[in-house]
């Protein structure tokens, strides 16, 4: 440090050759190399250097407050609602949420670099990609590929019940489809959410799934598949084969990898805005997730290599309500009758035919839970019964009382003068 000013080992190393040429030691040329700039530049910083010293080898904004400095009031506010109102939001959304939200237009780096020095790290950095040996190409146009999957998470931070997000992203854009909160991860969830895509974008033409039991049969083979030579889908896999989807599985978890992240960014930004909205209810996080989805796929979507959209047409209302249900085969009873668990269908009979004894008919159980009975494609005519439940009275205290608790006894053994332990011939004698 010199008269108040600070050296660096560059600087130091300047004014020394400067010094040299000042002295006749040194030509401008050689001075130059020594340096590292050129020779116009060196005779610029000679004169400099005989005007102010040492100091004109220093640069001129040395020590001084960059023009574009954010205001000492301003970096007070973005530190306070970082602490506070955003605290937990990740360096990127929280520049984001500035600029929606608070009017505030700031750079993540810029906003980077004043929460680290104010020593609040994000609480999701950055991860570099790690080197991968062969990755799989997006396919070309939007709806040729959706994957499909669930994040069981604590979606509210413990202000409700730990819920499900069922979502589906398209591989070429990357745009989330559809997404729903459900209690659990089950097929009536899967199937509510493709028939919202189905009826909002279309029908796509495949779906890459993992191996869950809701998607591929897992159990042993039946009798019947057997005999038949082939698994029976389960009711997932034949909603899509109904609707022409492809359905393909996925061996690993990073195959579906860009389902994948898409957790982990929602388990981030998703959760931090539920949040600030004070979401604790699934209906409330269903009715919060529209408007969500839309500014999260503008701001992460791409633009796919094959312009347009591979979606089939819209399919109308009754057609997707036949596909999306659970359908089980049973035989009908003697007395017209067919049982789903504890659901039972009286069929009436029609114009055509008084009775189905011993037809083998096909349920329907919509997915709120309203039944029909099909038979070769026809619907029939039936009407549901009300289950009946045994009524059984309730003991009285005295009854109660009065109950004689049974002991076990021990076994009868009979006494020595019985006829069954006397010899043949006194028995034979006392009954003469």
């Amino acid at each position: 440090m010199r008269d108040g000013l600070t050296l660096r080992r560059q600087d130091e190393r300047r004014a020394a050759v400067l010094q040299r040429v000042e002295a006749g030691e040194l030509g401008v040329r050689e001075a130059a190399g020594l340096v590292g700039i050129g020779e116009r530049q060196l005779r610029r910083l000679l004169d400099t250097y005989r005007i102010d010293g040492v100091r004109g080898v220093v640069h001129g904004n040395r020590g001084r407050r960059p023009a574009h400095a954010l205001p000492a009031d301003l970096q007070e506010e973005v530190l306070a609602l970082a602490t506070g109102k955003y605290a937990g939001v990740n360096h990127t959304h929280l520049a984001q949420l500035l600029g929606e939200r608070e009017g505030i237009t700031i750079g993540r780096s810029t906003l980077s670099r004043l929460l680290q020095s104010a020593g609040l790290r994000s609480p999701r950095p950055q991860k570099r990609r790690s080197k991968h040996r062969s990755r799989r190409e997006r396919y070309p146009q939007e709806g040729m590929l959706l994957q499909i999957d669930a994040s069981h998470h604590d979606w509210l931070q413990g202000r409700g019940p730990k819920l499900a997000l069922l979502g589906v992203i398209d591989d070429a854009t990357g745009n989330v489809a559809g997404a729903r909160f459900e209690y659990t991860e089950d097929a009536r969830g899967y199937l509510l959410l493709l028939r919202d895509v189905c009826r909002k974008v279309g029908v796509p033409q495949a779906i890459y799934s993992d191996k869950h039991a809701v998607f591929w049969p897992t159990n042993g083979e039946s009798l019947k598949e057997q005999l038949a030579g082939r698994r029976s889908p389960t009711q997932f896999g034949r909603a899509m084969a109904e609707l022409g989807i492809q359905l393909i599985a996925a061996h690993s978890p990073q195959a579906k990898g860009r389902i994948e992240r898409l957790w982990g960014t929602l388990q981030d930004r998703l959760v931090s805005e539920l949040r600030l909205a004070n979401v604790s209810t699934i209906e409330a996080a269903n009715a919060f997730l529209p408007a969500f989805l839309l500014r999260f796929n503008r701001s992460f979507a791409v633009v796919p290599e094959t312009p347009g959209s591979a979606y089939g047409p819209k399919l109308a209302v009754a057609v997707l309500n036949a596909a999306f249900c659970f359908k089980h085969e049973r035989v009908v009873s003697k007395d017209n009758t067919v049982k789903l668990g504890e659901v039972i269908l009286q069929l009436l009979p029609g114009p055509n035919r008084l009775g189905y004894s011993k037809a083998t008919v096909t349920i329907h159980e919509s997915l709120d839970h309203r039944f029909s009975v099909h038979l070769d494609g026809r619907l029939l005519p039936s009407k549901l019964i009300p289950l009946r439940k045994l009524l059984v009275p309730k003991p009285t205290p005295r009854a109660v009382a009065s109950r004689r608790v049974s002991t076990p006894s021990a076994p009868w053994k009979p006494p020595t003068d019985h006829p069954w332990r006397l010899p043949l011939s006194v028995t034979k004698s006392q009954s003469t």
